[in-house]
């Protein structure tokens, strides 16, 4: 089958709502919610999403050699190698035991790339932000503020309801997949498998300018230990902190390699831009890898990167090259709202955030 050209970018292929400054507004309030509970139960600011680390992993990206021509953009123009930083979590606002079954996210920072960047975007790193799964809950920042406002009611110490409730949801979605159905609500109220997250394929949801096309990117692990751990899951009940326990206990002996692959936008009608909750099917839409990743052996939960990556330093969509803007009305939102949590973080810890530098 030929596939279609890729689509290339222009202005009137986003569509901003007329509200969307009203809607940010909203959700920075509900996210004051989850940020000024959480820091007050803790004594201690954390993210007002994705609050709870799994592990802090260094390692390498190698840009392909010999892409094609479409494919040559922004970062990855030109083969060369960048120190990585990769941080696993799962998506709540607050520090919950991991039997509390939640999506995994995995945000990475490149380090030392250089060219025009985003405006006000800062230092010289390329974010990347992804979950475990190909598509976005909601379609828009309205309809996902009606379930941030849910959340936000129970962002709290009421864990062992919290438990309870995780388990039947999980109970759920186990019947939605018998039935070949993937519900993203029933995962993201706490029905996802307790998988190991190291094992996980993570996308990034949104689509983003690619140079003078658009795109969504992937990151799919590819060696040996890895693909081993891909859906297992772990035993949450030993311990609270179980995740974190077995990403540190795989990774001092796991050499992990992962592709990140490009998927470029071909049929606006079958790859919408403003709606994330539309999955762009792989088949008329291919992945095509454009860097690998690698991690050697370490201690994934180091108290100098759980300072240096945990504490001191903020992942963001918006921070990058301007040749990857993020688009579409759920990425637009984003831009505030993670400036806004990243702010309250080092206002209340004390602790400015840092951009590292090669």
């Amino acid at each position: 089958m030929t596939l279609p050209q890729p689509v290339r970018y222009s202005a009137d292929l986003e569509e901003i709502k007329p509200d969307e400054q009203e809607v940010i507004a909203d959700l920075n309030d509900t996210f004051d919610t989850i940020l000024n509970r959480t820091a007050e139960d803790y004594g201690h600011a954390v993210r007002s999403v994705h609050a709870k680390s799994h592990g802090i992993l260094e390692g390498t990206l190698e840009v392909e050699n010999d892409l094609p021509s479409e494919l040559q953009q922004g970062l990855f123009a030109t083969p060369a190698s960048y120190k990585i930083y990769m941080r696993l979590s799962t998506n709540a606002g607050d520090i919950l035991p991991d039997a509390i079954s939640l999506p995994r996210g995995l945000a990475m920072k490149v380090v030392g790339v250089e060219g025009p960047r985003i405006e006000g975007a800062e230092g010289s790193t390329q974010d990347f932000v992804m979950v475990n799964g190909p598509v976005f809950q909601t379609p828009d920042a309205k309809k996902f503020h009606g379930n941030l406002k849910m959340l936000a009611k129970t962002t709290d110490r009421m864990e062992g309801t919290k438990k309870v409730v995780s388990s039947v949801l999980q109970t759920v979605n186990t019947a939605l997949e018998a039935v070949g159905i993937e519900s993203s609500k029933v995962q993201s109220l706490g029905g996802a498998p307790n998988s190991d997250p190291l094992g996980e394929t993570y996308f990034s949801v949104t689509p983003f300018l690619y140079g003078d096309y658009v795109a969504k990117f992937r990151l799919k692990p590819v060696s040996q230990g890895l693909v081993e751990l891909t859906g297992r899951e772990i035993d949450t009940s030993v311990s609270d902190d179980a995740i974190r326990e077995t990403v540190q206990a795989e990774m001092r002996d796991t050499a992990g390699e992962w592709l990140l692959q490009v998927q470029l936008c071909r049929d606006l009608e079958k790859q919408p831009i403003e709606d994330p909750t539309v999955e762009w099917k792989e088949d008329e839409a291919p992945f095509t890898t454009v860097a690998r990743i690698k991690a050697g052996p370490q201690d994934s939960w180091s108290d100098a990167n759980v300072q240096k990556v945990d504490e001191e330093m903020r992942f963001s969509v918006w921070t990058g090259l301007a040749a990857h803007r993020p688009l579409g009305n759920i990425n637009r939102a984003r831009k505030d709202t993670y400036e806004h949590s990243s702010q309250f973080r080092a206002a209340f810890n004390r602790c400015p955030m840092h951009e590292p530098t090669a």
